[in-house]
């Protein structure tokens, strides 16, 4: 992966659906170019696939909490994994810590969380669960293609 590659990768970032001519240009490559290199990308794995950002407010889901949840024994179980299939659950992580699991959650309002929490407690295997609501979000975004050079303990102001 050359600094092309990171390039294209960051601009189809922030904007999957721009033309080859629109990236070419946007990178300093020609349409073709780019148009190969994300097809290489492609088959290389390294875009899995292609997705849009959706306002949570206009789909009416407003309300984010992250979902710290506690489990008996450890890793995932079937049983467990079929919270996934509940459209407010955006991700799913096994972690080490005080909890198994950390679920994000995106529903219309304080109720509806508590429904999900109900259905989770169902789960034989779920003992406890922490809810962390979220009042403002400064920054989501997905993996970024770059990375930071040096990571000098100047790089961020007091």
């Amino acid at each position: 992966m050359d600094i092309f590659d990171r390039k294209i990768l960051s601009a189809l970032i922030e904007d999957a659906g721009m033309s080859y001519e629109a990236l070419g240009h946007r990178v300093g490559l020609s349409p073709p170019a780019a148009h190969a290199r994300v097809k290489k990308l492609r088959e290389s794995g390294t875009i899995e696939r292609s997705t849009l950002k959706i306002d949570p407010v206009a789909v009416g889901k407003p309300f984010l909490a992250f979902v710290f949840v506690d489990f008996a024994g450890w890793g995932k179980s079937r049983r467990l994994m079929q919270i996934n299939q509940f459209p407010e659950v955006e991700e799913i992580h096994s972690v080490a810590g005080d909890s198994g699991l950390i679920v994000k959650v995106r529903t219309r309002d304080a109720h509806a969380l508590e429904l999900f929490l109900a259905k989770l407690y169902e789960n034989s295997g779920v003992q406890t669960t922490k809810s962390y609501i979220v009042l403002s979000t400064f920054l989501e975004r997905g993996t970024q293609a770059t990375t930071t050079v040096d990571w000098k303990a100047d790089l961020l102001p007091d």
